[in-house]
């Protein structure tokens, strides 16, 4: 078993697909319009998904935001250096929300960003051997 996906609500398609596609550089892996339903499938992520998890956007298109909510945490993402990460996020227009730093109470080094409806993103920097 594995993890397929996680799935969120966002309310402007289009402008959570340029966050994750081009200030968290992830690719539009799939989308898939539902016009009976009245919604929009959209997968992104960092490889194909028979081999790396995915986000699922999911687009209710008579919905413009939503609530997150206080049960949802964060999304996490590996990096390779999170001060670097940050600088090119803010770079590109997206929102830094905890610098890059020490955990506390630990040494690995972290960073939280947001993505357009509120999602919290962590960047976690991966640890060199």
């Amino acid at each position: 078993m594995r993890i397929l996906h996680t799935m969120i609500r966002v309310g402007n398609l289009e402008r959570s697909l340029a966050f994750y596609t081009e200030v968290l550089g992830m690719r539009l892996l799939r989308r898939q319009d539902y016009p009976g339903g009245r919604f929009t499938l959209a997968f992104v992520g960092y490889g194909d998904e028979s081999e790396n998890t995915a986000i699922e956007l999911t687009h209710n298109w008579d919905t413009t935001s939503y609530e997150i909510g206080n049960g949802f945490g964060h999304l996490a993402v590996a990096v390779e250096n999170a001060y670097t990460a940050c600088a090119q996020i803010k770079a590109k227009g997206g929102k830094v929300t905890r610098e890059a730093g020490p955990m506390k109470h630990g040494t690995t080094v972290i960073a939280f960003v947001e993505d357009p409806d509120g999602y919290k993103i962590e960047l976690i920097e991966e640890k060199t051997l």
